[in-house]
């Protein structure tokens, strides 16, 4: 991984938020990929249940200050960050009042789907994009872990398919069995049709559950990483069809070296 440079873009993160598999791996990916001499960055929301003063978040004024267009509305895009003080590593938050200031990750109170997530979906992906452009960094690898950051492939392929600094960039999602009841809102599709993308390349959202969420994200990818043992059948026969490289599950115990091996020979060959 020497010299490499890899983003990573997170649904969750420890020690941000509350440990499981997607936010344990969300860590030891970019971990394992610093200590062996790659270059790394990673994004994640910055939802309002994150501490900022324990964790030391602070705005990064240069980066900040732009308007995303989600369904006609102007959002404004802060970027925030914060080091993994025993790492070393800095992660970069998308933030907007709109969408990630309330004390929650996915849903409310009473464990309901916020309204909202489809459109904190597209936000992310394209506060993510704008974001590295601005940092004027061009990555070897994007690797994408977590249903919020399911988009980006997408739109990475598609709405942002003439950007130079991504067009020898490789995309890697790593599938989890972990996701969610029920469906985003059924107007998602509209809203990123609205963005120019075809509606038949995402027909799949017109029932925009967690696993055509994930179907979206690995046709858009060009490698797959299956990152936990139970995964639906519905998802492992999608991806067994798509005859991309995929990585079979592998536990936390025996993962860096998997990982990089899938990395140099699989993704970058």
């Amino acid at each position: 991984m020497n010299g490499k440079k890899i983003l990573f873009v997170s649904s969750e993160l420890v020690p941000y938020l509350p440990e499981n598999e997607v936010s344990l791996m969300s860590y030891e990916a970019p971990r394992m990929v610093n200590s062996n001499g790659g270059q790394i960055r990673i994004f994640m929301p910055r939802y309002g249940n994150i501490n900022e003063r324990r964790h030391q978040l602070h705005e990064v004024i240069r980066l900040s200050g732009m308007n995303l267009v989600i369904n006609d509305m102007d959002m404004p895009l802060i970027i925030k960050v914060a080091s993994i003080p025993k790492e070393r590593i800095q992660v970069y938050f998308i933030d907007n009042e709109e969408y990630f200031k309330r004390k929650a990750t996915f849903t409310d109170v009473d464990g309901n789907l916020f309204d909202d997530n489809d459109q904190r979906a597209i936000f992310f992906a394209k506060g993510v994009v704008e974001t590295v452009k601005k940092l004027n960094w061009s990555p070897d690898i994007i690797h994408v872990h977590g249903w919020m950051a399911s988009l980006l492939p997408l739109y990475l392929k598609k709405y942002y398919a003439d950007e130079p600094l991504f067009a020898d960039s490789k995309i890697v999602t790593s599938v989890y069995g972990q996701g969610f009841e029920g469906e985003l809102d059924k107007g998602m599709i509209k809203k990123i049709v609205f963005d120019g993308v075809s509606e038949e390349s995402v027909s799949v959202l017109n029932e925009p559950n967690y696993n055509n969420l994930l179907k979206i994200a690995v046709n858009f990818s060009d490698a797959i990483i299956l990152a936990a043992e139970e995964i639906s059948e519905d998802l492992q026969n999608h991806i067994s069809n798509l005859q991309k490289p995929v990585l079979p599950y592998v536990p936390l115990q025996g993962f860096e070296e998997a990982y990089a091996n899938f990395y140099n020979t699989e993704v970058l060959k």
